[in-house]
């Protein structure tokens, strides 16, 4: 089996490319990544660095948003699954630079299930996000409340779940979708809350929390998500939803 997974120098496509890897040496995998400066590249490099010790990993330098590019090696390696992770992340910084999140996010997804329809790749997983329910305050929250983004990243996640469900009906591509609820973890992102809150009390420095701390949030652990995309990779069938 060959898997392609975009964002493989990132958090969650690192944590889960090392897991396979380690997981099942019958895998190959194929990682791309743009390795931009969202955060420190240097970062992402230690980590591409830790997969690049399996004889079984190879990476390649791309940015999803360049078709060719990314049909080239699509074309070249003749995957037979996809997990796209590739994005550009940060609700705050969306408000920022939101030609960003249309480039990556919107036109990079659709570069990747156009080709993966082009080549007859039959499953794709795909990362969505929590925040396609807005500020929902009915908990817990369920897949069929209204999606309510209130930003353009949270936005670009509810269209790339649109897409994907009418690929999935148009041409019998089998996408599954995941809302991820701030994953955290080893290799973590430093921009975000837990990773900030561990370096500030490390070098002791002064941490700021949001609104006095009068807020809850939900986390989820690495591990689970890796334990959880491995469990439905093995899966044969997946209820699809038109």
């Amino acid at each position: 089996m060959k898997i392609l997974i975009t964002g493989a120098a990132g958090f969650i496509g690192f944590n889960f490319s090392n897991f396979l890897l380690k997981k099942n040496k019958k895998i190959k995998i194929v990682g791309l990544d743009n390795l931009n400066n969202y955060y420190n590249v240097n970062l992402k490099k230690k980590r591409l660095k830790q997969l690049k010790l399996f004889k079984n990993f190879k990476f390649y330098k791309v940015d999803i948003s360049n078709y060719d590019n990314l049909e080239k090696i699509i074309k070249k390696e003749k995957v037979d699954i996809v997990f796209n992770f590739a994005a550009q992340a940060g609700v705050r910084y969306s408000l920022l630079h939101p030609k960003k999140y249309n480039d990556f996010n919107i036109s990079g997804f659709f570069n990747i299930i156009e080709l993966s329809r082009k080549y007859k790749i039959k499953k794709i997983f795909y990362a969505s996000s929590s925040s396609v329910y807005g500020d929902s305050n009915e908990f817990p929250l369920s897949e069929n409340l209204k999606l309510k983004p209130k930003n353009i990243y949270a936005l670009s996640k509810k269209i790339n779940e649109e897409m994907a469900e009418l690929y999935s009906y148009l041409y019998n591509i089998n996408m599954i979708g995941l809302r991820f609820f701030t994953v955290y973890g080893e290799w973590g992102r430093p921009d975000m809350f837990i990773m900030k809150y561990i370096i500030a009390s490390i070098k002791k420095k002064i941490f700021y929390l949001n609104n006095y701390g009068n807020h809850s949030r939900d986390f989820t652990y690495i591990s689970d998500v890796n334990n959880i995309l491995y469990l439905l990779l093995k899966k044969t069938k997946i209820k699809k939803k038109h």
